[in-house]
């Protein structure tokens, strides 16, 4: 029987799995890929909706958090507070290397002159021993986030690993009546107007309100952290 490559497994999934619901996609991803998949998580404004389904899919589901070092105390919090509420019991947070920081930002204003760097060196490196022994990861990207999220596939095979993206159908109104639904506990920041939240010193409220993420790195030409741009994609830091 001939091994199923990357690109036929991709294809296939995304036949299968068209016109789905999240959470068929994320059974169908966990039968697929077992305890091999987790999901990178940012305990941001957005997050409650893929961790309650998946909570109620697995609870015991590997999740991922990167600490960057920069979250806001509140995200930290939520974390804490949305995890128990939900019932996950596997929640690993991954820190930056000490010294890389150190060496890199010493004064820890990099974002200030290199916003990709600053990602580069907290969120993006720390992500390749978080994902280590997984074969699959899930994401919570939805297209109306537009940009470079717009024409997002389902399922893609990314650096060596196969990404899911359950609510990527999902519109603003969608996903705003999903939270209702579940009476899931909001991030404290969403009541003061930020709607999409990352580190404190790159998040302000929204510039263009018809835009959530335009309150992130306001003044770059930035639109992702990095996380899900490929190695040849991202601007050369260091």
């Amino acid at each position: 029987m001939a091994i199923e490559t990357p690109d036929e497994k991709v294809s296939r999934l995304n036949a299968e799995l068209r016109g789905k619901g999240p959470q068929d996609i994320i059974r169908a991803a966990i039968r697929e890929f077992g305890r091999r998949v987790t999901y990178v998580s940012s305990f941001g404004a957005e997050s409650a909706a893929m961790l309650s389904l998946i909570a109620e899919v697995e609870p015991t589901l590997p999740i991922v958090f990167i600490d960057t070092g920069m979250h806001f105390q509140q995200t930290l919090q939520y974390r804490d507070t949305l995890s128990a509420a939900l019932g996950l019991t596997d929640v690993r947070t991954f820190h930056p290397v000490k010294d890389e920081v150190k060496a890199i930002d010493p004064k820890g204003v990099l974002n200030k002159t290199d916003p990709n760097a600053c990602c580069e060196v907290r969120k993006v490196r720390p992500l390749a021993p978080a994902l280590e022994g997984f074969e699959a990861w899930f994401t919570g990207r939805k297209r109306f986030h537009g940009g470079g999220r717009a024409h997002l596939p389902v399922i893609e095979f990314f650096e060596g690993r196969y990404k899911i993206n359950p609510l990527v159908e999902l519109t603003q109104e969608d996903l705003k009546a999903l939270l209702a639904d579940r009476h899931l506990p909001p991030h404290p920041m969403v009541a003061e107007g930020y709607p999409s939240i990352g580190c404190w010193p790159c998040t302000v409220r929204p510039v263009d309100p018809n835009d959530i993420r335009s309150g992130r790195w306001v003044g770059f030409t930035k639109e992702e952290c990095g996380l899900h741009l490929k190695r040849q994609e991202r601007p050369r830091v260091f």
